[in-house]
């Protein structure tokens, strides 16, 4: 799928990407379900989120927390508050370890309860997109507190792209159980 060039796009592109997720996760077997991701013998998943999520509630959290940075990120600049999209400490180059802090957070959160968040959150992110016009999401500077990439490129990274990056990781899953 083309990388969303448009309001539309981005809407449409999130809508089909979640419901895509979500119906895999309806797909999912309880044997599914109940076994631990384990991706530790294939050479091609060295990638640190491979070993960290070990179940679907992982990859959920995961997806919710990220949309809470794009949501809090676009509230807080929209407002006047300049923040930056990382929380301190974190950087680009130190973003891994936010993600096991996150993972860390939810050990205690129900599969419920996940899907719950990330529902909730998916719906709250694509709000906030909404007032934003084409030009807003997609063009370079033209927002001041998106550095040198656009406000869309950050929504298409957070939504539609970490959905794909979610259903990979689950179609995966499943495929390995069944095998």
């Amino acid at each position: 799928m083309p990388r969303a060039q448009s309001k539309q796009e981005l809407i449409t592109q999130s809508e089909q990407s979640f419901n895509k997720l979500w119906q895999c996760i309806e797909a999912m077997s309880e044997l599914a379900l109940a076994t631990e991701f384990d991706f530790s013998h294939q050479a091609n998943k060295k990638e640190q989120h491979w070993q960290r999520d070990r179940n679907l509630r992982d990859v959920l959290i995961h997806l919710y927390e990220w949309h809470q940075l794009l949501i809090n990120w676009i509230g807080s600049n929209s407002s006047g508050k300049q923040a930056p999209f990382l929380p301190e400490p974190y950087n680009w180059k130190t973003y891994g370890k936010m993600n096991i802090v996150f993972w860390q957070k939810h050990q205690a959160t129900s599969l419920a309860k996940a899907k719950e968040l990330v529902q909730n959150s998916h719906k709250a992110v694509l709000a906030k997109v909404e007032p934003f016009s084409d030009e807003a999401l997609f063009t370079k500077g033209y927002l001041s507190w998106t550095g040198t990439t656009t406000l869309g490129s950050y929504c298409v990274s957070a939504m539609p792209s970490h959905y794909e990056w979610a259903l990979k990781k689950l179609r995966a899953h499943v495929k390995q159980v069944k095998g």
